[in-house]
């Protein structure tokens, strides 16, 4: 076809004529499926597109009903739709690339029904762990760069987008104490990415920049917490260190925290054997026990052993994804308390502050937006405290195809190349829209739901809170049999050995009393005039005191557990809670339980599970790294 006779396939407008190939007509067709570029005044299909499916998700929420009641009241079951049935796996390995194209509202139909069933972060009984819902701003933040696709690999496809990231950083560094035109901050895919960029930081500072082109041929250590996230296994792992190179600090038993004593001992030991030590990971805030790691101690360890001459000083990361956001009690005044929080929560404000503030003696901290950030997935920022000192030492060459063409251009030294801007502006957003106050009210605003839960605990002989020294957005309890004094039960099974049998029974009745309560959750029916709380429970919140290096798996203390991380959260949707755990606990007494069917219904190759690698560590330890639940976020031990 000749050029000319090409062009005139098109019209003025940009459409092609009737008599064009079938392959134009089809992408003159699509081009509603996109957004337009330029403004037309009137409303774009794009914006009547997304108006639709927003309410068909809508439709997918309980509706409110005249006897529910707005004051106080629970509307509806706590997952979306009304099928409690699914999910439904078992077809998807015979799905296909249709042969033709479907009209976008048809695919936003069929992605509708996907979210059927899935629990509603935003509902007053949804509160299995630390999973909150995004607040609105940092939603529409985030969509926008959806429409427009700003990459912050650089400033040329991101422009002023990546002032969202640089602007973070700062806010962060502020906050923490550093020097904001020495900080920096590069948003990544979650905890476990902050973890990896700690991680190969530190390799890089202590082994040197060539390790990078010679790769790992050095056993450096990595000293965390034994109550350190399962992520230490991720990082040490993927970045070919191995996870035997982890060495678990001891936890004090009053407060869960880095046993100094025994963190003073590791260094030293590592020290004289000529070890490197790569970093010291402090944990804070811990997924269930919320323990903060003493930071200004590990600093002051760090200082005075260093390393063996050779290597590089070790980091100092701060694992701060669920303990960062205290940070904005930074400018709060508890003497005058404006925001008139009760005074066991002011003093848990006030010593949360105190513990987070020792992040400034870091040299690079990870923060969750999505967790503490009430921000959509994914959405977490690694900031450290010497931008340049990082660049130096992660910066490689650029690419022949990319051109710097701005001061910024990140693309150079972080994991990810391409990174969506989605992730900085939904956390840039989030900063932006609550300021100091909101965060104060939503955090305080977590633990006067809590300080409530655990009053009604108080009240109910058969109740027990586990954790009533944490200061953290969980609360752990058990439930016992009618009958029962579930404090002097509870004290007995943790300090004495002559009960472990009784111990052992009581946490079989805490896991099937979580097993009937998602059962119920799941069935989308009333139980005892109630719908079901969404809530889990973890295996091994702590071992008996008889049993601290953990030996023994029986001894260990299970339960169930509330993480009311989202502001729909009221004082009927605890009540709620404790008359359900107390109505499963009955059920349960009438029947021999059954332990729950795996439900979707998998395919090969999905429907198995393989071993995970079992680490043995040459000294003939073993890593306290079984994840039980990835829903709970915790094993025997892990944070």
């Amino acid at each position: 076809m000749k050029p000319t006779d090409f062009a005139a396939l098109w019209t003025e407008d940009g459409n092609v004529f009737d008599h064009a190939p079938r392959w134009a007509r089809l992408r003159s067709l699509m081009r509603d499926a996109f957004p337009t570029y330029y403004s037309t005044g009137v409303a774009d299909p794009f914006a009547r597109q997304v108006g639709y499916a927003i309410r068909r998700l809508d439709d997918l929420k309980p509706p409110l009903r005249p006897d529910d009641g707005l004051r106080g009241g629970i509307v509806g079951r706590a997952f979306l739709g009304d099928d409690p049935s699914g999910p439904r796996y078992g077809k998807v390995t015979e799905a296909r690339l249709g042969p033709e194209m479907k009209a976008p509202d048809e695919v936003i139909r069929d992605s509708i029904a996907l979210f059927r069933g899935l629990p509603n972060w935003n509902h007053p009984l949804t509160m299995p762990n630390v999973i909150p819902p995004a607040n609105i701003a940092a939603i529409i933040a985030a969509m926008m760069t959806e429409v427009f696709g700003p990459n912050i690999i650089e400033g040329e496809y991101a422009w002023d987008v990546e002032i969202s990231e640089m602007e973070s950083a700062a806010i962060l560094a502020r906050l923490i104490g550093w020097d904001p035109t020495r900080a920096g901050g590069l948003y990544t895919f979650g905890g476990s990415g902050c973890y990896l960029y700690g991680v190969k930081y530190a390799l890089t500072r202590v082994l040197g920049a060539q390790s990078r082109c010679t790769g790992i041929r050095t056993d450096a250590k990595l000293l965390v917490s034994q109550q350190g996230h399962y992520c230490k296994l991720n990082s040490s792992d993927w970045t070919g260190l191995g996870m035997n190179n982890i060495v678990e600090i001891e936890t004090a038993k009053d407060t869960n925290a880095m046993d100094v004593k025994h963190l003073e001992h590791e260094i030293k030991r590592l020290h004289k054997e000529g070890i490197p030590i790569a970093a010291v990971v402090c944990t804070m805030g811990t997924t269930d026990a919320f323990a903060m790691d003493p930071v200004a101690k590990a600093r002051e360890l760090i200082d005075k052993y260093g390393n063996p001459e050779g290597f590089g000083p070790p980091l100092l990361y701060c694992d701060a994804v669920i303990g960062w956001s205290w940070l904005s009690f930074g400018n709060y005044d508890f003497k005058a308390n404006p925001l008139g929080f009760s005074k066991p929560v002011l003093e848990i404000a006030e010593k949360n502050l105190a513990m987070i503030r020792e992040v400034r003696h870091a040299d690079a901290i990870g923060c969750d937006f999505h967790k503490v950030g009430w921000a959509p997935y994914n959405c977490s920022l690694f900031v450290m405290r010497e931008l340049e000192e990082f660049k130096q030492l992660m910066t490689r060459p650029g690419s022949d195809y990319l051109q710097e063409r701005t001061c910024y251009n990140p693309g150079l030294y972080t994991l990810e190349v391409s990174r969506s801007g989605s992730y900085s502006m939904a956390g840039w957003a989030t900063l932006k829209f609550f300021g100091h106050e909101g965060f104060q009210a939503v955090l305080g605003g977590i633990l006067e739901m809590e300080h409530y839960l655990r009053n009604l605990l108080d009240d109910e002989p058969t109740l027990v809170c586990v954790n009533p020294d944490d200061h953290g957005f969980v609360t752990l309890f058990r439930v016992y049999p009618k009958g029962v004094n579930a404090d002097k039960q509870y004290r007995k099974e943790l300090t004495s050995p002559k009960y472990k049998d009784e111990l052992k029974q009581h946490n079989e009745l805490q896991g099937h009393v979580a097993d009937k309560l998602w059962e119920w959750f799941r069935d989308g029916q009333r139980h005892a005039g109630e719908y079901a709380p969404y809530v889990s429970y973890t295996t091994g919140f702590r071992p008996t005191t008889y049993n601290r290096e953990e030996t023994d798996p029986d001894a260990v203390i299970y339960a169930i557990k509330s993480f009311p991380m989202n502001l729909n959260v009221n004082p009927r949707a605890m009540e709620t809670v404790v008359k359900l755990v107390l109505a499963a606990r009955d059920e349960v007494a009438k029947q021999t339980p059954s332990p729950p069917r795996a439900t979707g219904d998998c395919p090969p190759p999905y429907d198995t599970d393989p071993e995970p690698v079992d680490c043995q560590p040459p000294d003939g330890g073993k890593l306290h790294v079984a994840v039980q639940s990835l829903l709970s976020g915790t094993g025997r031990r892990g944070g």
